[in-house]
């Protein structure tokens, strides 16, 4: 196995550009990278399995064709290269073609998390000025009223909303051979969104220069080998799961697997056991399930597991080591963020020391350093800022918030806001987020977006919201409101309040508790102290736990 060391001295960008590019910086295009190349060999792209239990797979000639058809019609109504088509879909055949349309035609696809409801949606496709939404019955009501030039349906039940298209009849109508239009390295052809407590969500456009650091994380922290069945549990509505579920797979000519039913720890010992997987990704949340129900856990997944990875906040080692010793496989947790991709992991494919708990080393084509307040770089064992030495990270594609915002700059260095120490190996542990993001059963919920919600309710004065640490969930999201005088807190109106966020913003950022308080704590410049509420909700939690013991 090359060592670490190795991978860094023998990292040349310009070689990669050659070895793992069919087009050029000059002549590129996504489609090309991640299915055209592969057309003709034959080969599973994807393996499906839908909510009622359907199954079917589909090869790179397949979706190829079916692309071209959609594109071709996505043309005909003017769309072009470089306009945003977003998918309002679930984890179904139907979400990969729309991508792969997108991409053939020059397009920027958008991902929309199906668990949003139509505040969020209206944000983030007025935001990016989103000329056109794929969707299916089930999630069009969410799309009622919202300016939408275009939408496109996945029609199965009813009567198609006036002005829809259906998605199969308008392919059905349309040819089977596109070209596909290339672009620059430098060109986007994803468009996401990250959640901030300053405001609501902010674009993070993703260049095409990023298909190659997406491979990295591939080959080197997940050793993503030929002969390997690869399933990433996550949602394709979120970076990790559109990243390094569909875009990197694929680009490698490598299948995916997407199961459509929500996570449930049957749901994927099913799966995985189907699949024979081998290869397993996905967040911690989901891994502390399967933990927690390790009694369900088929000891035969040993015969074909071979390795696992974690994307997010750190693993307990009650879960490393019950992978290890039940299992026979190892877990190892790994590091990104959706501005960033995956740039630091405990690399299955690479050797170099391992410590339970760190989220590792930088994965080639990244440095990272660890900045004390004045942003100078801390010697081992302090505790800083984790941040991107943009001058020595070569495979680091994010330009700044909408394409040009780079308040999260400071001279060399991209700061992630994510307070780590470094530790004795010039490895990094995590050890917690420096601004208020809350993260939740794998999801990152921007408090401003709740708060933002609650404050549209006529018995809200003002409200703040915090992560509560949460031993299942890593954190609940929990919100602190102040009514007007004319209103009194009750049970019926905490769960007012709640179904109200669900129903507006999602399902997974509602608030699980709410405690309404007299006022909030402020600053002198009547700005929200989230971080006084955060450590109450801690201390709590640690006095229970304490009670619990004694």
């Amino acid at each position: 196995m090359k060592t670490l060391e190795q991978a860094y001295q023998e990292f040349d960008l310009n070689r990669l550009i050659e070895q793992q590019l069919v087009g050029t910086p000059e002549a590129l295009n996504a489609y090309e990278e991640c299915c055209g190349r592969y057309v003709g060999q034959q080969k599973i792209a994807l393996y499906w399995h839908g909510k009622n239990g359907e199954t079917a797979s589909y090869t790179f000639e397949q979706l190829n064709q079916a692309a071209a058809q959609l594109a071709n019609y996505l043309t005909t109504l003017g769309l072009q290269a470089g306009d945003r088509i977003a998918g309002l879909l679930p984890r179904t055949p139907e979400l990969v073609i729309t991508i792969l349309a997108t991409w053939r035609m020059g397009a920027v696809y958008q991902p929309l998390f199906t668990a949003f409801e139509s505040k969020a949606i209206e944000h983030r496709i007025a935001t990016a000025q989103t000329q056109l939404v794929v969707t299916n019955d089930e999630q069009r009501p969410k799309l009622n009223g919202l300016a939408i030039p275009h939408i496109i349906t996945v029609h199965h039940t009813g009567s198609l909303a006036d002005g829809d298209v259906d998605f199969w009849q308008a392919l059905s109508e349309q040819s089977d051979e596109c070209p596909a239009v290339m672009r620059r390295f430098d060109d986007d052809f994803l468009m996401m969104f990250t959640s901030g407590t300053t405001g609501l969500a902010k674009s993070v456009p993703v260049p095409l220069k990023a298909l190659l650091a997406f491979k990295g994380y591939m080959q080197h922290a997940l050793d993503l080998q030929e002969q390997d069945v690869f399933w990433n549990l996550a949602d394709p509505g979120w970076a990790y799961g559109l990243y390094y579920g569909i875009t990197a797979p694929l680009s490698l000519g490598h299948s995916t697997i997407m199961d459509e039913r929500p996570f449930a720890v049957e749901h994927a010992l099913e799966t995985i056991q189907r699949y024979r997987v081998t290869n397993l990704a996905g967040s911690p949340t989901a891994f502390r399930m399967l933990f927690g129900f390790k009694e369900k856990v088929d000891a035969s997944i040993r015969e074909h597991l071979r390795v696992v990875s974690s994307a997010g906040e750190p693993l307990t080692p009650e879960v490393i080591h019950w992978f290890k010793q039940d299992l026979g496989v190892n877990i190892f947790d790994q590091y990104g963020q959706t501005e960033l991709g995956m740039v630091i992991a405990n690399h299955h494919a690479l050797q170099h020391e391992k410590k339970v708990g760190s989220a590792g080393y930088a994965i080639p084509g990244h440095r990272f350093a660890v900045l004390d307040a004045q942003h100078q770089e801390v010697v081992t064992g302090e505790v800083g800022t984790l941040a991107l030495d943009c001058e020595q990270s070569p495979m680091m594609w994010f330009k700044g918030y909408d394409g040009h915002n780079r308040k999260s700059f400071v001279g060399r260095y991209y700061l992630t806001g994510d307070t780590v120490r470094l530790n004795e190996n010039h490895g990094i542990d995590f050890i917690g987020r420096a601004d208020d993001v809350i993260t939740t059963s794998g999801y990152r919920v921007g408090p401003f977006d709740v708060e933002s919600t609650l404050l549209e309710c006529e018995e809200v004065l003002e409200s703040a919201v915090v992560g509560k640490p949460d031993a299942e969930r890593t954190e609940i999201v929990k919100a602190f409101v102040v009514l007007k005088p004319q209103y009194q807190a009750s049970e019926e109106l905490m769960v007012k309040l709640q179904n109200y966020v669900r129903s507006r913003l999602s399902k997974h950022a509602y608030p699980r508790e709410i405690e309404f308080i007299v006022q909030l704590p402020k600053t002198s410049s009547g700005k929200i102290q989230r971080n006084l509420l955060k450590q109450l909700e801690i201390e709590k939690v640690q006095q229970h736990a304490m009670q619990k013991v004694g």
